[in-house]
């Protein structure tokens, strides 16, 4: 099902476009021909239990590959790319339940992030010349800028098996940035989070699309999605059921009967 071209970006405003994207297992349709934009900003992607938003997630992402249709991010076809190159091409995912390396420190963590360090190669690592250096030098400024900007600087010799959930939340989101990214996709990056670090993330996330990042945020706290997004689209049993302001999309009679119709939300 298309999306509403009223109120989908200008072609010039898009950055990710999918179209008639499907995705099976077995003979389940998880996704049945997903057609939608993106644009800049923030836009809030929701749907019932089911509805395939991570199986979509994935998709994007390189994690899974979708049996039909295509995937443009910036204008090139990332349609089955690996989850790295994804990555590389700009767009970056955080998960559900964040992945950081648990036995290593927030720093080590935070300085795995930036892409094409001179140590990565061979003969960077083993030349460790001056260009080596000033990398090194570089990455760790901006691990530690990126570490006072998330608040997580008083906790940089702390396993990051150790921290809460929350700043779990903000290590993955950090590390997610250090990749230097057009694009990040939340998945639900408010789960279990306590309302502190819930509005510290939101915070920044906030500060972060002043500086021109955009995202498409995955999240079951509906309110929250109207509050904080520009944009809304409702996935519902892998077909795109509408798109809107938050207003529009609220209002909705087919999204009320759509939530009102899982009995688990």
């Amino acid at each position: 099902m298309s999306e509403d071209s009223s109120v989908a970006p200008s072609p010039e405003e898009t950055i990710l476009a999918v179209e008639d994207l499907e995705k099976h297992f077995g003979g389940i349709v998880a996704l049945d021909g997903v057609d939608l934009s993106v644009g800049s900003g923030i836009t809030g992607l929701i749907g019932p239990n089911g509805a395939g938003k991570t199986t979509f997630f994935n998709c994007l992402t390189g994690f899974y590959t979708p049996e039909v249709g295509s995937i443009t991010f910036q204008g090139a076809d990332i349609t089955g790319s690996r989850p790295a190159a994804v990555a590389k091409s700009g767009m970056v995912r955080t998960f559900q339940i964040p992945r950081e390396l648990s036995e290593m420190t927030v720093l080590e963590n935070l300085l795995l992030a930036p892409p094409d360090q001179s140590g990565e190669r061979l003969s960077g690592a083993w030349l460790r010349g001056d260009a080596f250096v000033d990398d090194e030098l570089s990455v760790r400024e901006r691990a530690l800028e990126m570490a006072e900007f998330f608040e997580l600087d008083h906790l940089l010799d702390e396993p990051a098996g150790n921290l809460s959930g929350g700043q779990r939340k903000l290590l993955e989101l950090a590390r997610a940035l250090l990749t230097d990214p057009e694009m990040v996709l939340l998945d639900e990056p408010l789960a279990g989070v306590n309302p502190t670090l819930e509005e510290k993330i939101l915070d920044r996330i906030h500060d972060l699309e002043a500086q021109g990042y955009s995202f498409l945020f995955v999240e079951h706290d509906i309110e929250m999605i109207m509050n904080h997004c520009d944009r809304v689209i409702v996935l519902h049993r892998g077909e795109v059921l509408t798109t809107g302001t938050p207003e529009e999309v609220q209002t909705d009679d087919r999204v009320i009967e759509a939530y009102l119709g899982e009995v688990d939300v």
